[in-house]
């Protein structure tokens, strides 16, 4: 038989396990849900529980070996990608002594602004290369609001972890913080570290934030490495629950964006929107400088090889389910016959702020706006306006990578929501104004098990293992017609984006509302 390598994927309510013959595409997999936390009286309140996800991993392994038919004794490596910043804290031996922070928590605001103003204050080099504000969904923020919340677990606390990194060592026996191999693209992307400056940044600037942080830079130790690094093998307790044999080895892992992008073919030249409950912009370059706004450019986070570029939006798949709960409805239901929706023509105008702006403005303070409503437009129409809201949003980020040095030649839509809405896609092309491409399958996976066919030893690197293991592109193409709708109504929205958000004075607004209804009558092409 082939060799048999798995993928793993943890999202924010499942787990997902792909089983790939690394020359002939995916064999099988299996999902399996854990509960998300959440508390009415405090929206910002987001936790997972170790222990769940790793009782779903079992299940999930084990369903997807019963669905494919392959002997676990086969697979000979697995990788894993997790959400993030995703941040547990631990006591003696990694255990738990909470739930995890999950990526969007947003209870950190105040421990990040207090961050964003020391390192300014102080010039701390890292906070330009995170783009200039440090995010309440990041590391050091979380870690700070929970030393503050949790008096008396302090004594106890010996470290943190990455969710990607948490997985790992649980599944290699890792007990001593020292051994933890850690992710670098967890730990580049979201708790400011860079070989540039020695890694983390400085503990007198961390205990100048707060005392509280004293000694943390020592306390996040281990090794910093990249993923195509062994973090170590699994052991006989966990093989047995998995399905699998022991001593399999097992990659440093990544979070799912970056490894979703690769997993759906990015190479230098492509950016990649991975695009889900939020949205991740991936891309790679071979050297590039500060791009201010962007959530992060890091060495090797991506492609081992490469710098990786992050951007992205705090909310898409989110905003489309809370139109339709608001509606009392569906997504899906909702969704049927917007593709008989011409460009603009709701007139109406989606600021999708609903969950905050994560590039470029970086700035969870701020909400959705919709302009335009009148007394007769419906729930399917704001969904309509807020895919293209997050389809402008994209090209405002996009336009701010490419001053920025970074080389966008093709244009790929990642992730789970593309697969399954070909609206979005088209809408997504003709704002954009380039050709979108979408993998011709689910990609959900397959970059982790790219680097499970280089941790086995069966491709030497991330483009060979690309070459056999990527799907095909089904292709979107820009209509000219509705570019002439959407380049006006993009100007609009970049405008008030720029106003809402602070940059720049707020002009010209008593002609928005009559250019959007000029603009919904203008005859343009089907999305």
């Amino acid at each position: 038989m082939r060799p048999v390598v798995a993928g793993v994927d943890f999202g924010t309510l499942s787990v997902r396990v792909t089983l790939f013959s690394v020359q002939g595409g995916a064999l099988g997999h299996a999902s399996a849900e854990y509960p998300l936390h959440r508390r009415r009286d405090d929206p910002d309140f987001a936790t997972q529980s170790h222990d769940d996800q790793m009782i779903a991993l079992g299940a999930a392994f084990q369903k997807a070996l019963g669905n494919s038919g392959v002997s676990g004794g086969d697979v000979a490596a697995l990788a894993i990608d997790t959400t993030g910043s995703s941040v547990v804290m631990l006591g003696d031996k990694l255990a738990p002594l909470d739930d995890y922070y999950l990526w969007c928590d947003h209870r950190a605001k105040s421990e990040a602004q207090e961050i964003t103003t020391r390192a300014h204050e102080e010039g701390l080099e890292a906070i330009g290369w995170c783009g200039g504000v440090y995010s309440h969904e990041w590391g050091f923020a979380k870690v700070l609001h929970w030393l503050r919340h949790n008096p008396g677990k302090r004594d106890r606390f010996v470290t943190a972890l990455e969710h990607c990194d948490m997985v790992a060592a649980t599944l290699t026996g890792v007990t001593d913080p020292a051994a933890v191999k850690r992710s670098v693209c967890a730990m580049g992307h979201k708790w400011m570290w860079n070989p540039r400056w020695d890694g983390l940044p400085p503990q007198d600037f961390l205990s100048r934030v707060d005392p509280l942080l004293d000694n943390i830079r020592a306390k996040i130790g281990g090794s910093f490495c990249t993923s195509d690094r062994i973090a170590g093998k699994l052991v006989p307790q966990w093989a047995e629950r998995l399905g699998l044999k022991a001593g399999v080895p097992i990659p440093v892992g990544a979070f799912d964006a970056h490894w979703d992008a690769l997993g759906a073919g990015c190479k230098v030249g492509d950016v990649v929107n991975v695009v889900g409950t939020s949205t991740c912009i991936i891309a790679t370059a071979r050297d590039v400088g500060l791009i201010p706004g962007l959530c992060g450019i890091v060495p090797g986070s991506v492609d081992p090889h490469l710098m990786g570029i992050e951007a992205g939006l705090s909310a898409t798949g989110d905003i489309f389910d809370a139109i339709a709960k608001r509606a009392n409805t569906r997504i899906a239901d909702l969704s049927r016959g917007l593709e008989s929706y011409r460009p603009g023509q709701t007139g109406l105008l989606r600021l999708t702020w609903d969950n905050g702006d994560r590039t470029v403005l970086v700035r969870p303070d701020l909400g959705g706006i919709t302009l335009g409503w009148n007394l007769l437009h419906t729930a399917q129409d704001e969904l309509f306006a807020a895919i293209e809201g997050t389809a402008f949003h994209t090209r405002l980020i996009l336009e701010r990578m490419a001053e920025g040095g970074v080389p966008i030649e093709r244009i790929i839509n990642g992730g789970g929501i593309p697969q399954h809405n070909p609206v979005l896609n088209q809408v997504y092309a003709n704002v954009l104004g380039k050709p979108v491409l979408v993998p011709d399958g689910v990609p959900t996976g397959f970059g982790a098990g790219i680097f499970a066919s280089m941790a086995a030893g069966i491709h030497a690197d991330v483009a060979s293992a690309q070459a056999v293991m990527c799907l095909p592109f089904k292709i979107f193409a820009p209509d000219p017609a509705a570019r002439t709708v959407y380049e006006p109504l993009y100007a609009i929205f970049r405008s008030l984006y720029r106003g809402f958000g602070g940059v720049e004075p707020m002009t010209h607004l008593a002609t928005v509302l009559p250019e959007l209804r000029r603009l919904a009558q203008q005859k343009g092409a089907n999305s």
